[in-house]
């Protein structure tokens, strides 16, 4: 059964303005082995169709329009959408609001099928299924996530700050979604084991350091369902949990200001699959 989160205008505001998104390095690596595929099957040197599944508010939708004629992001929530509608974006770029399990597409239209930290809520065989349905012979099915143990570098604070960290994440294990399990790594293994296709590949730890401010680390933490569920249940806690986790790590860092930047390792792993020809 597909899980439904995320769809409150409050917490897709908040998703636009502090989830990350996918590096170009991972999105090159989609279309290398897509390119791989399709441009050698079909003989031709421009992609025609990409569908973002579970787009949310758009971020990663945004880095396929360079590389296809038309790109797609589907998304159950109309408060996710809005938000991604609202943005100056390409002009091959649209959006559709749709469950994953019933893509808007005819058979066969698609080079690549994608979700970009959204598969673990779908139902999976049924979003397989559909998947299936819409890519042609020799498209890109590519399933990206990240771990949620997010670790900091910050000089010689570095080792403290990871220590601080673990203790914000196990705060937060408790409220994790049964449906996903204790680790969302896990989950993507099962989904790749569904995936019936010959030509497919698992790939783990792909880090990825990038910039923000402290105060945006803590705001992608509580992107999290995790965050999420416990604000739902006891909203004055959860904050407090968060403002302590904050002055914590000032005074590790030796700073005072949560706009100090400080680097995140963000760690991905990813499904890549290619349907095979009719025979």
């Amino acid at each position: 059964m597909a899980q439904r989160h995320f769809e409150g205008k409050e917490h897709a505001e908040s998703y636009q303005r502090h989830r990350v998104s996918p590096p170009q390095e991972l999105i090159d690596e989609v279309l290398n082995f897509l390119r791989k595929r399709v441009c050698e099957m079909y003989i031709k040197e421009e992609l025609d169709l990409a569908v973002d599944v579970g787009c949310g508010s758009g971020q990663g939708t945004e880095l396929l329009a360079p590389h296809f004629m038309t790109v797609v992001g589907t998304d159950i929530s109309s408060a996710q959408l809005e938000i991604a509608e609202a943005k100056d974006h390409a002009a091959n770029l649209c959006f559709r609001q749709s469950p994953a399990e019933e893509l808007p597409f005819e058979d066969d239209v698609a080079d690549l099928v994608t979700a970009m930290t959204a598969a673990h809520w779908f139902d999976h065989p049924r979003f397989l299924r559909e998947a299936d349905r819409i890519l042609r012979p020799g498209g890109c099915l590519a399933l990206l996530s990240y771990t949620m143990d997010f670790e900091l570098e910050y000089g010689e604070s570095t080792s403290k700050l990871n220590e601080i960290c673990q203790e914000f994440y196990a705060a937060l294990l408790p409220y994790r979604k049964a449906y996903i399990g204790s680790s969302s790594l896990q989950l993507y293994k099962k989904i790749y084991d569904l995936v019936s296709y010959d030509d497919k590949e698992w790939h783990e730890c792909l880090k990825v350091r990038m910039m923000m401010p402290l105060s945006g680390f803590i705001g992608l933490v509580e992107t999290f369902s995790s965050y999420q569920g416990f604000l739902e249940k006891d909203p004055v806690e959860a904050k407090k949990l968060s403002q302590t986790i904050t002055d914590r790590l000032l005074e590790a860092m030796g700073a005072s200001s949560p706009d100090t930047e400080v680097t995140v390792i963000v760690k991905y792993f990813y499904i890549l699959a290619s349907k095979p020809q009719k025979s």
